[in-house]
């Protein structure tokens, strides 16, 4: 009688534990599925149309961190460089200046995309490189790595990739050569060096914020030209005689205006409060002497920013540490420099007076140290 209870005291148990089985087995379907979906790429949405978005051109070592591999280029030459960068090819860059700013861009098309399914009025991110096509495995592997959208490559072998900006329709370039991005600025592209902050970088990770110098970035260089001529005080009284004349526009203009037309299509859903993109003018001009110039100018092409800072020459850079712009851009490098010691990711300008006095003074140094 024993066996035959021991019998039914296992087939209880063995009941007992098919029906925990099968209660598990949901669950374990759904642990299984999740599995698998993490493993299944994501559908990604489809490019907007190059004459229908904002396009930002992002050279590969501002989007990522190359200084090793650049260095080999520099020292071995670029055959030891192809090599090494396929030797390397699994292994993804890291971030480099320039990538909060994508990553935010790429934060304001998803809010874009889920209020305007249909609309084409996106920032479209295009990798523009002088590398050699073999490298591309290891840019398009680093770019899936970080979840980053990008889908048009201009990979030029060797040459400058700024004959190709216009075709792409670009609307601002960003690199860390300089002398690409001067090449851009004279084509009248929007163009900027960007520069790795000094330290640890802290950006807002639900809102796009962008800083603005005003003269010889958003404005003309006609007010420095007066101030570099004839000093401040001549400064002041052009501003006053002519607050009601509008500055000529400067390279980033066009890129400020942009960032508005977006912003507007927040403001029509009723969301001016929770726009994702904030942007700042921070200028060295004093409010009262030469401020309103700055902003009538601003008015009179339909434009404004959310914040405006008048410094009266004081320093930047603590402000932006409070600001955490994503990106900041001015004309002037000792306020980069500033910039960049306050932790703030920083983008040289190189137009207006300020360039040819600062070439020419490279120019005489040069001369000294023959």
């Amino acid at each position: 009688m024993e066996p035959a209870a021991a019998g039914k005291g296992s087939s209880a148990a063995g009941q007992a534990a098919g029906g925990a089985q099968e209660a598990g087995t949901p669950q374990r379907w759904e642990e299984a599925k999740t599995f698998y979906d993490s493993l299944t790429p994501k559908k990604k949405p489809k490019p907007p149309k190059p004459e229908n978005a904002i396009t930002i051109a992002v050279s590969s070592r501002a989007l990522f961190r190359m200084e090793e591999e650049q260095k080999i280029y520099t020292e071995q030459g670029v055959e030891a460089y192809v090599k090494y960068q396929l030797d390397h090819e699994n292994e993804p860059f890291l971030p480099g200046a320039a990538f909060p700013f994508v990553k935010a861009l790429e934060a304001v098309n998803t809010q874009l995309r889920e209020l305007y399914p249909d609309s084409e009025e996106l920032f479209d991110i295009v990798l523009m490189t002088n590398n050699h096509a073999q490298v591309g495995v290891r840019l398009i592997n680093s770019i899936n790595h970080h979840n980053l959208f990008i889908e048009r490559f201009c990979m030029t072998g060797g040459n400058s990739p700024t004959c190709y900006l216009k075709a792409y329709h670009t609307n601002l370039y960003l690199s860390s050569d300089a002398e690409k991005v001067s090449e851009a600025i004279e084509e009248g592209i929007a163009a900027a060096t960007v520069f790795s902050p000094s330290k640890d970088v802290k950006v807002s990770e639900n809102q796009l914020r962008v800083a603005f110098d005003g003269d010889a970035v958003l404005f003309s260089d006609e007010s420095e030209q007066i101030v570099k001529a004839h000093g401040l005080d001549m400064f002041f009284e052009h501003e006053k005689a002519y607050e009601n004349k509008p500055l000529a526009q400067g390279p980033l203009k066009g890129f400020l205006e942009s960032l508005g037309k977006l912003q507007k299509k927040f403001y029509s859903k009723g969301l001016r409060l929770e726009c994702p993109i904030r942007t700042y003018l921070v200028t060295a001009r004093s409010a009262a002497s030469s401020g309103a110039r700055a902003l009538k100018t601003l008015r009179s092409w339909g434009l404004e920013t959310d914040e405006a800072l008048f410094l009266a020459g004081a320093p930047k850079g603590p402000l932006l540490e409070k600001i955490h712009p994503h990106i900041f851009f001015d004309d002037q490098m000792f306020h980069v420099e500033g910039a960049k010691e306050s932790g703030t990711i920083a983008a040289h300008v190189p137009y207006g007076v300020a360039q040819k006095q600062r070439r020419m003074a490279q120019e005489k140094q040069t001369k000294n140290s023959k």
